[in-house]
């Protein structure tokens, strides 16, 4: 049997056939003992995976410390099987002597002119019989089943298809891009432009140049099943919808659009972060759109980062990326700065439009009513935006109704039983949730402890509470919720965004999915219920994260031309990421925060690994802790903290502890962690995870 590198083939393993790909051999040259190997049982029609994704991948699990054989499965899994073809009919050519011909069956060959082929309904609608005839007619050798051209699977988009008329700024960073996708080399460009500066646009000239050169072109969202704008502007822009990939897929389209990129009928792929593992043959640009999202981060399975893994892709396939953001991250700021990427601003919105001017609210000077989170001064302005004619919002990055509940009576609070984290009361459904392993179950009408009845309270606000407030305080708004308990896929979330677009809403009141690109041309004021909420806690982010969100979620307001206000409702107005919101000084923020990693060598400027060791007993899990505590690395640039309880102490039932690996920038960490673990034997019912670059640190 012929096979070569990339062949997508059947193999006997564990005594069932699995699918696997043909790999290349290994640079050492090693050789496998014939007794050992078993033969292939067949090569699978399916595209091969090319040289330039085998090569991503080998990257990829060796940076990420993962098995080569997961990150291959990520790009592979059932998607090869292509789905079953439509079946339709053909005449047979030769000529049946003993075939009997009935005036039914005539009429089938008349309809049937040679070489044509027809799906069964049409065949049957054209001749007047039934599928019988058909049946006999095949059995008679008159007639075969074939199966039938499908129409294209996506329509191509038209580079030269007229799109909004661009600003000279616009124009300007548009002939930048356009001049990188020409060259078809490596490149990586920092889009950065504020909120309605008309970034998209922008970047979509460089998808059309990249059509012109008939390459492929990827464009990654943080979060695709609320993309519906997006689509809409793409599809304004070619004429015709990109391919679209993301979880909530059918299998068939799933199926059907790994195909289509796998042989290049699929020339603009949207995408998930999972979508950089499709099988591109040539792939002439990478798009990172929002590049600051941490949901390009995958904790589970395979630990990556979307957007650093995007950029690798693009130097394997010898194509630019571009990274856009109105809040980039400091990491890809330090790259700018270091000379890796280049930079291109839009400093204005797009049309005349202005920015915001933000307030900050201090809580303690103007406090809400007892029992209540608005504060008289954000309601005063609600009250004015709705005299107005506008549209107006309430932020609060928090599900659910309340997130704590306790007894009045002794004091309990309400915990999951799989982890150490309150259960998150949902009102509307009338239950306790947690929100990290999907634990459910009713409110108890009494104390589970003391066993008072009417006792249980709930503490603190999340958006359930807050339109129930607002459903107090404006009774005659119509109000929309854009929670993710609310908004659970791509339909639902361009119904809402057609409904706030045609007015039909007054108040929309969200969760941190508000925050993700959506154009509300008659919004004009935005009211952060918590501007403190994600500060708390020792996350080495916390600031730059939270700067981020706040300064997306105030970009809402004011896109077209009634201007825009935004109030922070803080407790904290004297923060430094309060200040920098009111200034609009996003970038003097950043410098003070990047001086404040730099001499501790802290990402961007150093480098971290995480180990998260993980086992149903708390007794195992510490002496695994223990054990790669002692074996730990040293030497200089090199700190290793912990081992230490996560924040997280159990997760779905299993006790969790971490060390964190800390380094220099010039040393890399991939060996010193292989080095690390092989010294350390695991023992069964305990796990070992290995995250590079940490994003979160539960």
């Amino acid at each position: 049997m012929a096979v070569r590198p990339g062949d997508v083939v059947l193999v006997p393993l564990n005594r069932r056939p699995c699918v696997g790909v043909v790999w290349d051999g290994p640079a050492s040259g090693k050789q496998v003992a014939d007794g050992k190997l078993k033969p292939i049982e067949a090569v699978l029609d399916v595209p091969r995976m090319g040289e330039t994704l085998r090569r991503f991948i080998d990257w990829v699990a060796a940076y990420t410390l993962a098995p080569p054989g997961e990150v291959m499965a990520m790009a592979l899994r059932v998607n090869a099987l292509a789905p079953p073809p439509q079946l339709g009919w053909q005449r047979v050519l030769e000529t049946q002597p003993d075939a009997r011909i009935t005036a039914a069956r005539q009429r089938v060959l008349d309809a049937l002119a040679p070489g044509l082929k027809l799906p069964s309904a049409e065949l049957t609608q054209q001749a007047g019989v039934g599928v019988g005839v058909l049946r006999a007619m095949a059995a008679a050798g008159l007639l075969q089943e074939v199966a039938l051209p499908g129409p294209p699977p996506f329509l191509w988009p038209d580079a030269e298809h007229v799109g909004p008329a661009l600003s000279e700024a616009q124009a300007e960073a548009a002939e930048a891009l356009r001049a990188a996708v020409k060259t078809a080399t490596f490149s990586v460009v920092l889009l950065e432009g504020v909120t309605g500066s008309g970034k998209t646009e922008v970047y979509l000239e460089a998808v059309a140049q990249c059509l012109r050169q008939g390459r492929q072109a990827l464009v990654l969202l943080p979060e695709i099943a609320l993309s519906s704008q997006w689509l809409e502007r793409f599809t304004t822009r070619f004429g015709a919808a990109p391919a679209v990939w993301h979880s909530e897929l059918g299998s068939r389209l799933r199926r059907m659009t790994w195909r289509a990129v796998a042989d290049g009928a699929a020339p603009v792929v949207v995408g998930a972060r999972s979508a950089l593992f499709l099988p591109f043959p040539d792939l002439g640009l990478i798009i990172v759109d929002e590049e600051h999202e941490t949901a390009f981060k995958q904790e589970d399975g395979v630990v990556y980062h979307a957007r650093d893994m995007a950029v690798v892709r693009a130097r394997f396939a010898k194509a630019p990326a571009i990274l856009v953001s109105a809040t980039p991250s400091l990491e890809s700021l330090a790259n700018v700065e270091a000379g890796r990427y280049q930079k291109l601003m839009l400093a204005s919105r797009h049309g005349g439009a202005v920015l915001p001017s933000v307030f900050a609210i201090d809580m303690r000077q103007a406090p809400p009513e007892r029992g209540r989170f608005l504060s008289p001064l954000l309601i005063t302005a609600i009250h004015a935006a709705f005299a107005r004619g506008e549209q107006a919002m309430l932020f609060l990055n928090r599900r659910g109704y309340a997130p704590l509940t306790l007894c009045r009576a002794c004091g309990h609070r309400m915990q999951c039983p799989n982890c150490t984290a309150w259960l998150v009361e949902h009102r509307l459904r009338r239950q306790l949730a947690c929100h990290h392993c999907g634990h459910n179950e009713p409110i108890p009408p009494k104390c589970p402890i003391c066993a008072a009845e009417n006792s249980l309270t709930p503490i603190g606000p999340g958006v359930e509470r807050i339109t129930e407030e607002a459903e107090a305080l404006f009774p005659d708004a119509r109000r929309l919720v854009m929670a993710s308990d609310t908004l659970p896929g791509p339909q639902a979330a361009a119904t809402a965004a057609g409904a706030i677009a045609a007015r039909e809403v007054d108040l929309i009141i969200g969760t941190q999915i508000v925050a993700k690109g959506w154009h509300f041309p008659h919004l004009t004021l935005v009211g952060v219920v918590d501007a403190d909420l994600g500060l708390a806690g020792g996350d080495l982010r916390a600031s730059e994260r939270t700067v981020q969100l706040l300064h997306q979620v105030a970009g809402r307001a004011g896109r077209a031309e009634a201007p825009g206000r935004v109030m922070l409702q803080t407790f904290s107005p004297e923060h430094p990421v309060m200040r920098a919101l009111v200034a609009g000084d996003l970038a003097a923020f950043m410098a003070r925060e990047a001086e404040l990693r730099r001499p501790g060598h802290w990402p961007p400027y150093g480098r971290l690994a995480a180990l998260i060791v993980s086992a149903e007993k708390a007794e195992l899990a510490d002496a695994t802790a223990r054990a790669l505590g002692m074996a730990a690395p040293t030497g200089e640039g090199v700190l290793v903290l912990g081992p230490a309880p996560a924040p997280l102490a159990i997760l779905r039932g299993r006790h969790r502890r971490r060390l964190l690996l800390k380094t220099r920038r010039d040393i890399a960490v991939q060996p010193l962690l292989r080095a690390w673990l092989a010294k350390v034997p695991v023992r069964s019912g305990a796990r070992v995870d290995v995250d590079v670059d940490p994003v979160s640190f539960l």
